[in-house]
């Protein structure tokens, strides 16, 4: 038993020499998705502070990104949200795909599954109130609309 645990201590040790690479790529404002929908400022902040740490290439990484393997997940976790939908990004989508993810983020916004519980946990800033929620949703679809309209796209089948 005590031998295990040795090993599992100098893993422990090992493995801190193999760092996340936290430097974000580039943001050009004119690709931002708060630039090009000029976002009203009290929405904004609600989006950079519930959004833009795992959906931009803005992110801002927590003390403990720097103990593995935690950072691990926390860099993998990042790289999965900014597939999913980067703001950073968003001039750089088609329409379609612009009012898609736009229809996601209104959804999982109003069905309080983001934030993640996870990540409010060491995000205080990050916590949003039911009307803050509706309030987020609620301009997301009103930009997929005005995106969906502009550009002919059909609605949103659920």
């Amino acid at each position: 038993m005590k031998k295990i645990l040795i090993v599992l201590v100098v893993l422990l040790i090992l493995i801190q020499f193999f760092r996340i690479d936290k430097a974000n790529p580039p943001v050009n404002p004119g690709m931002d998705f708060l630039t090009i929908k000029e976002t009203p400022q009290n929405t904004a902040s609600l989006i950079r502070n519930a959004c833009y740490d795992c959906h931009s290439n803005e992110t801002k990484y927590p003390w403990y990104s720097n103990f593995q393997p935690v950072g691990w997940f926390l860099k993998d976790h990042i790289d999965e949200g900014r597939k999913k939908l980067n703001f950073s990004l968003f001039a750089t989508y088609e329409p379609k795909r612009q009012a898609h993810k736009l229809h996601e983020a209104a959804e999982v916004t109003e069905n309080g599954e983001m934030p993640m519980d996870s990540y409010l946990i060491g995000h205080p800033e990050a916590q949003i109130t039911d009307e803050e929620r509706k309030i987020l949703a609620d301009y997301f679809r009103k930009i997929e609309t005005d995106i969906r309209i502009s550009h002919r796209l059909p609605a949103e089948e659920e």
